[in-house]
């Protein structure tokens, strides 16, 4: 479904696929809260930290490989945090643990997305939840199931890796929205980052063209591009650091 349009129902995906850390996202959410009410208390006084967008990459996934370069880090952590972006009304609390949304039925161009969260301090997070969701190759959201939704922890270095499709545009309250993937971001007892990530101009899919509908979109930000390789074999591979406050303002 679009996001002003009823439920579809996709069918409901298998359970959790992944490694994931013990415990459910709803007593993550439940322990952070209580952390986040002692450190606000603890902080007073402080002075917040100011937003700032996240520096564009320079130099794509793509290039760095063909040039024999190592891979950068995309955006590269230079201290700033990760802009937020509009949520939509389309979350659904309590999605399947796991890192690979992609089942027998799913249909679309694959993608591997890979990163690390930080701190603003360039630090990495472990045990994060990274929550996803987006629409399949179709522009439609799963409102009955979980379709290409899940949550996972990051790594005891940070990390996460999700095995997804890359989403098509569509049409909905906001206008033409370009293909994008939501994302909340929280770090335990740290303030939740809700923001949408996207694909670049040159990206190759469904017969779209990526960089007429990342113009017309006034959500889109560049600040938060993926960094693409591929296509390989009909398959992406894409890298994108998330930079994230661990303290409430």
């Amino acid at each position: 479904m679009h996001d002003d349009h009823p439920g579809r129902q996709t069918g409901q995906d298998p359970g959790a696929d992944g490694t994931t850390r013990p415990g459910s996202r709803r007593s993550f959410i439940r322990t952070g809260s209580l952390t986040v009410t002692a450190a606000a208390i603890g902080a007073a006084g402080a002075s917040a930290l100011t937003p700032s967008a996240a520096a564009a990459p320079t130099t794509s996934v793509e290039e760095a490989r063909r040039a024999g370069r190592p891979v950068p880090l995309t955006p590269a952590c230079g201290g700033h945090e990760t802009p937020s972006a509009v949520e939509g009304p389309l979350f659904k609390p309590e999605s399947p643990a796991r890192t690979d949304v992609v089942t027998p039925g799913t249909r679309g161009v694959e993608l591997v997305l890979t990163g690390t969260v930080y701190d603003t301090a360039c630090r990495p997070l472990p045990g994060t939840l990274i929550e996803f969701w987006q629409c399949d190759q179709n522009g439609d959201y799963d409102t009955s199931g979980f379709s290409l939704r899940s949550h996972q922890y990051a790594t005891g270095r940070g990390t996460y890796r999700l095995r997804t499709i890359v989403p098509r545009d569509y049409t909905g309250r906001w206008g033409t929205r370009t293909p994008h993937i939501h994302v909340r971001v929280q770090t335990p007892g740290g303030p939740l980052l809700i923001t949408q990530i996207y694909f670049p101009d040159t990206t190759r899919a469904y017969g779209r063209d990526f960089a007429a509908l990342n113009a017309a979109d006034q959500f889109f930000n560049r600040s938060c591009l993926i960094a693409l390789a591929g296509p390989t074999g009909g398959a992406y591979t894409g890298a994108f650091d998330f930079v994230v406050k661990t303290t409430a303002p």
